[in-house]
């Protein structure tokens, strides 16, 4: 199967696989872990923070960060498509006690201006704002890379008004290898970032929270009280490790099959492509079958791609390259797609 449901599906190499088969391991509850300390401080090296932590998932990073920024009550600003609003089971709510106050965003990205309207003004009855949140590269947006001048602007008003500032970098690894510009220049100012080494880095598990050494004393309460405290996860560490070493600079091939990809499907009448910043594609069907037939036809034919997320475009397919996609599966699944769509069913 050519599976581009997401860049999740990969599977470790077999240079991580031997890595991880050799990791030195201790307690890591008790600190004790060496190889998952070595990951930790290269991963706050490479965001340019103090220190990090090593959790079971983005989505847990990501949740971290928000009960360590804020306190129950509060609102915490969120674009209206971000993975933190709409897939990750109103965690901030159940567990935080707080809510989201949702801006729309062009293609993922809002304004500062936007932002200074959504900011609560002081007074008793309304929910202050704790919290401002950004994703980059955007999920939902087509894996969009975050302007950074207009990041910054943000940045700089939030911190103007005592407002921390989250990014769910779970792909920043890929924004960095297509700007060329380095992940600490591309964080620089947030106040924690959280990236995945189980997307495109390939790793079986596992992402990092980076923030300040206070901020990562208390995260580390957080990720108990959240039942991520794990014992010997060296061996999951290792692969992080030689992800970080030997998976990053590779992104770009993922990169240039996903423009490979969106050319071809783009050539395809009834089909319109978003152009992809990094390894994302996101295909809109403007005649022919639902988002929901085609995948199913396509996945008869050993083609996996997924209909975009829930409340979302029903004529919209999301297909993600990674480092188990070829530049031959790309040329296949474009083949394979004119062909479906040449005897198309409405």
């Amino acid at each position: 199967m050519i599976d581009l449901r997401s860049d999740t599906v990969t599977v470790p190499t077999e240079g991580m696989r031997a890595a991880m088969a050799s990791a030195q391991v201790g307690d890591d509850v008790y600190g004790e872990d060496p190889t998952t300390c070595e990951l930790e401080a290269r991963a706050a090296a490479l965001m340019g923070m103090e220190a990090a932590l090593f959790v079971p998932s983005g989505t847990m990073g990501n949740q971290i960060a928000i009960a360590c920024h804020t306190r129950p009550g509060q609102e915490v600003i969120v674009e209206a498509s971000s993975h933190i609003y709409n897939v990750e089971l109103a965690t901030m709510a159940r567990f935080s006690g707080v809510q989201p106050r949702v801006i729309p965003g062009e293609r993922g990205a809002f304004t500062a201006a936007q932002v200074a309207a959504a900011i609560r003004p002081d007074l008793y009855y309304l929910a202050p704002t704790g919290l401002v949140c950004l994703e980059n590269t955007h999920n939902a947006a087509g894996g969009r890379i975050w302007p950074l001048e207009r990041a910054r602007e943000i940045l700089a008003l939030a911190h103007s008004r005592g407002i921390p500032v989250h990014l769910d970098g779970a792909r920043i690894l890929n924004a960095a290898v297509a700007t060329g510009l380095s992940p600490s220049e591309l964080v620089q100012g947030f106040d924690s970032v959280m990236f995945c080494l189980s997307k495109g880095l390939g790793c079986p598990v596992g992402s990092l929270l980076c923030g300040s050494r206070d901020f990562i004393v208390e995260a580390r309460r957080v990720r108990k009280a959240l039942g991520g405290g794990m014992r010997q996860t060296g061996i999951l560490a290792a692969a992080g490790l030689y992800a970080l070493e030997h998976h990053v600079d590779r992104l770009a091939q993922d990169h240039e099959n996903a423009r490979l990809l969106a050319e071809g499907l783009a050539g395809i009448p009834g089909l319109s492509v978003w152009p992809p910043d990094t390894n994302i594609v996101v295909v809109e069907i403007e005649e022919g079958p639902s988002a929901q037939e085609l995948c199913a036809r396509l996945r008869a034919r050993g083609v996996l791609c997924s209909p975009a997320a829930a409340g979302t475009d029903p004529k919209r397919i999301r297909m993600v390259t990674h480092l188990g996609i070829s530049r031959e599966d790309v040329l296949r699944t474009v083949d394979l797609m004119a062909e479906e769509l040449r005897g198309r069913r409405v």
